[in-house]
């Protein structure tokens, strides 16, 4: 009979909160747990090896939809691995992107800095001056690029 694990304790094994576990379960990337005859779910190992591949996918900054994707190709072992390579090839470009969007975000944020060299009065802030002064439709423009990969799916 296999090892069966409580909620719980496939948190503790997993690494993850208990309310992402049940997160992951209803959004379908965790399989149902059976359940017990007081009515607790009931893991097994299947279930704390998916969570553990969903929370690396998670560390590499994968969406659900991307994670949905992996796990749907990791269920068919036989099929060739060229739909994985696809998708980390696009998951690669979004980071790309948002690295040059960060990048860009680090260079305003700097050249803010860079216009306050003195200790003034909030008054006189360069800083809050400059902030003021932004176009307010390019910073929204690479804020959303820079994170809208990131809320796909979260």
């Amino acid at each position: 009979m296999p090892k069966l694990f409580k909620i719980g304790e496939l948190s503790e094994l997993g690494g993850c909160p208990i309310e992402t576990i049940r997160y992951y379960e209803r959004e379908g990337l965790l399989a149902k747990a059976g359940r017990s005859a007081g009515n607790y779910r009931l893991y097994e190992k299947h279930h704390l090896d998916a969570l553990q591949f969903i929370r690396n996918c998670r560390t590499l900054d994968m969406t659900l939809e991307e994670i949905r994707a992996l796990l749907s190709l990791r269920s068919d072992p036989s099929r060739a691995c060229t739909d994985v390579n696809r998708l980390l090839d696009e998951h690669i470009e979004h980071v790309r992107d948002r690295i040059s969007e960060l990048k860009k975000l680090d260079r305003t944020l700097r050249s803010l800095r860079a216009k306050c060299q003195h200790v003034l009065s909030v008054e006189n802030c360069e800083i809050l001056k400059g902030i003021g002064h932004l176009n307010p439709k390019t910073i929204e423009k690479s804020a959303q690029r820079a994170h809208s990969h990131a809320r796909r799916g979260s």
